[in-house]
């Protein structure tokens, strides 16, 4: 259990273990307290060459992205029924096992103790239950809560010499059946079409996706190195959990790159990010929002665009706005295409998403990128057709909602 009041942590920042304080008083308040010109930045806006000491009235966006959302959030309030459960105190839960490089912890506290190490290999043998994985994420807890999300995921230790949780296991969802394979399909999809997307596996009963985190970077001499990251929401100063999630689902793929442009980040990044859109525009991934997209960095100088990350076929499904609501599938984007106050989320046809390419994201041959997605999507309704770990029925739904995106390439 936590104090009921937190009013300090400390903050790391990678391997600087003393790299700042968090405060809470009447507003939240950052302290960087190594004032050293080689000193990490905690935010890429945030950096310790402009100003030492940060104040905002609630938390800082890039701590807030991580703060944990959904299935995790309610299974820490099952775990922990009389715990408070304020920002700083959910902070304390994250430790230093977010997404991304920063730390918290109570001053003068010891981190919670390394649960064992769980490899890939046995993961995927794994036969998942709901009971199963709820036990899962019992255990991992302490070391897993840094993952946010609305998906039933938790993050695992895989092996002894890296001290922190370096898998993200995804679970099935009843509400979503095939998700975990969905999303296998999403990727290898990706995958073929030359995107960049973390390393992935299916478990043998195709209920469960294994993924390698992208912001761990193991060094041939066992060395870990924890990369900045920060979502396009974090990025852009939203706050996002809880009531506040539809805020994700504002603005534009096309502010997007503006942002991309604003940060200065190099041209291949752009091109980067227009695979990313395209893809989830001919896949039918109508969940593609704000958190979905981020950057990774070593400094203010060394940034780059995170690989594609959750992206899964969304229309396939049926959801209900409230509860006993009717059905409704989903056929639109979650973000605008293109800027402005009369777009709309609907698909884009195919010059609209060649117009994104060529004048928002500086791509020369964004006809060349469609043809190579169709490709990858073809190739993997191929190798998947006789894959049992890949339910026929669901199969099928993908082929058809895919169907819309081979299009994009005739």
């Amino acid at each position: 259990m936590l104090p009921d009041k937190i009013r300090l942590l400390d903050v790391s920042i990678g391997d600087n273990s003393n790299a700042g304080q968090l405060i809470r008083a009447s507003t939240y308040e950052f302290r960087y307290l190594q004032p050293d010109p080689g000193q990490h930045t905690v935010a890429l806006l945030m950096p310790p060459q402009e100003r030492l000491t940060w104040q905002d009235g609630d938390l800082f966006p890039p701590m807030d992205q991580n703060l944990p959302e959904g299935d995790l959030f309610m299974k820490i309030r099952e775990l922990y029924p009389k715990q408070p459960m304020t920002p700083m105190h959910m902070l304390a839960l994250v430790g230093r096992n977010g997404i991304g490089r920063l730390g918290f912890s109570l001053p003068g506290q010891a981190g919670p103790a390394t649960p064992r190490t769980l490899s890939k290999e046995e993961l995927l043998k794994t036969a998942y239950t709901p009971e199963v994985f709820n036990e899962l994420v019992t255990a991992y807890l302490s070391t897993g809560a840094g993952i946010a999300g609305m998906q039933p995921k938790i993050m695992v230790p895989d092996r002894p010499t890296v001290p922190i949780p370096s898998l993200i296991v995804k679970a099935a969802s009843p509400a979503y059946p095939g998700l975990a394979a969905n999303e296998f399909l999403c990727l290898t999809a990706a995958r073929h079409a030359g995107i960049d997307v973390p390393s992935f596996s299916l478990s043998d009963d195709g209920q469960m996706l294994v993924l390698d985190r992208f912001d761990l970077v193991v060094h041939d001499n066992g060395r870990v190195e924890r990369l900045g990251f920060e979502d396009i929401a974090a990025l852009a100063g939203l706050r996002v959990r809880d009531i506040l999630s539809d805020r994700k689902y504002q603005g534009s793929y096309q502010r997007v790159a503006e942002l991309l442009r604003q940060l200065q980040l190099h041209s291949d990044n752009l091109h980067r990010f227009f695979e990313q859109v395209a893809f989830s525009v001919m896949v039918r991934n109508g969940d593609a929002h704000l958190k979905n997209f981020g950057l990774l960095y070593r400094s203010t100088a060394d940034v780059w665009l995170s690989p594609m990350y959750d992206v899964v076929t969304t229309s396939i499904y049926k959801y209900t706005q409230y509860p006993g609501g009717p059905e409704l599938e989903d056929h639109t984007l979650a973000l605008k295409l293109f800027a402005g106050k009369h777009q709309t989320k609907t698909y884009p046809t195919t010059a609209e998403l060649l117009d994104f390419g060529r004048r928002v994201c500086s791509v020369t041959q964004p006809g060349e990128v469609l043809g190579r997605i169709a490709e990858g999507m073809r190739k993997t309704l191929v190798s998947a057709k006789g894959d049992a770990r890949v339910p026929p029925a669901l199969w099928q739904q993908m082929a058809q909602a895919w169907e819309a995106g081979f299009a994009y390439a005739r």
